[in-house]
């Protein structure tokens, strides 16, 4: 069976992120006829261009500076490249960062995967794969709502003969932000490690096991939807900590002590892969039953059009309230962290 990135132009956005870099590395040794790496940071984009110049097949890539939210420069790059499969990986996903800069992430996040999404089937793309998180269920964060919503897009604009997916991981280690090597920073450093909550825990995957099922959504055949791999078992963040602290070779655990600082704006104490309005579905045959495919309810075409574009009026205008209510339209099960909430009391008594 051919590979689905075997000559084929296959469009890869936030191709200089941490998992956009290794999917970039992996797709690139399929033997695309081009690859499009589309990336907002000069300098990200810059590190895996170079990168990808020194390897075999590295001569079909051609790299593009700029957003995903950027309707002139996606309908140029459909335009001129027809890209036929697209990995989705462009994403703002820092949480407390995002509680500060919601309408950004609405805008990056919500807005640029609708607008992908729909310009992705109007030009017949073959698929979409999309790298969505379990922060988009039962969000507590912008953040998670914002990718919730992309979600949604992406079941909006999917149809049988463009199949859209979203791929639902937990945390990845080794990638930006993660807090393996910021633990492994304060250790180094003689600590503390800082830990938010004593029972704080999340689902942990490597950036091999990630990279692996994001491609394996772009394999599957039949129809788009939500996907989600197998968790396991969620990881206590203080086990974590500890077990690092142990593994640094230090002669007694207790030279380096754990400190617990308080949840972050935006944090769950636990995250989950799937809502109580979501059941699982089905496992698909061609995914050697990695992942399964997840029933999640959607609002009609009509409706969801006419959210996205009062939110878009809303991002345009900077109206942070009109933002959230917006999200919660979309996302009614949505709860904003008072870090949010506070900042749209400031925006309205400033305007008052």
């Amino acid at each position: 069976m051919t590979h689905p990135f075997t000559e084929r132009c296959v469009l890869l956005t936030g191709a200089g992120g941490s998992i956009g870099s290794a999917l970039a590395r992996e797709i690139i040794s399929h033997r695309p006829s081009s690859l499009v790496l589309l990336d907002h940071s000069e300098g990200n984009l810059h590190q895996i261009d170079t990168e990808l110049s020194d390897l075999p097949g590295g001569a079909a890539r051609s790299a593009i500076l700029g957003n995903i939210a950027d309707e002139a420069l996606l309908a140029e790059i459909f335009e001129e490249r027809k890209p036929e499969v697209i990995i989705h990986a462009a994403a703002y996903k820092h949480v407390p960062l995002m509680e500060w800069n919601a309408i950004a992430a609405v805008c990056n996040n919500a807005l640029g995967t609708n607008l992908l999404a729909k310009v992705a089937r109007a030009c017949g793309a073959a698929t979409l794969v999309m790298v969505s998180t379990d922060k988009a269920v039962n969000p507590h964060s912008v953040m998670g709502a914002s990718k919730r919503v992309a979600e949604l897009a992406l079941l909006r604009w999917s149809s049988p003969a463009s199949p859209m997916r979203a791929v639902r991981l937990g945390n990845v280690v080794g990638s930006q932000g993660s807090v393996v090597p910021r633990f492994q920073k304060q250790i180094a450093e003689g600590g503390p490690v800082t830990v938010t909550h004593p029972d704080v825990n999340r689902y942990f995957l490597h950036m091999e096991e990630a990279v692996e099922l994001v491609l394996l959504a772009a394999r599957t055949n039949g129809e788009g939807g939500i996907y989600i791999p197998d968790p396991g078992k969620p990881l206590r963040i203080v086990d974590l900590a500890k077990q690092l602290i142990k593994q640094s070779g230090r002669a007694r655990e207790d030279e380096i002590p754990v400190v617990i600082t308080g949840l972050r704006p935006g944090d769950k104490l636990t995250e989950e892969f799937i809502s109580n309005y979501e059941s699982l579905g089905t496992l698909n045959s061609m995914t050697r039953q990695r992942l399964a495919l997840i029933k999640s309810p959607q609002p009609a075409s009509a409706e969801f059009d006419s959210a996205m574009a009062a939110l878009e009026k809303s991002v345009d205008r900077r109206d942070l309230g009109s933002v959230l209510d917006g999200l919660r339209r979309l996302v009614p099960e949505y709860q904003p962290s008072g870090v949010v909430l506070e900042s749209r009391k400031e925006q309205q008594s400033s305007s008052l």
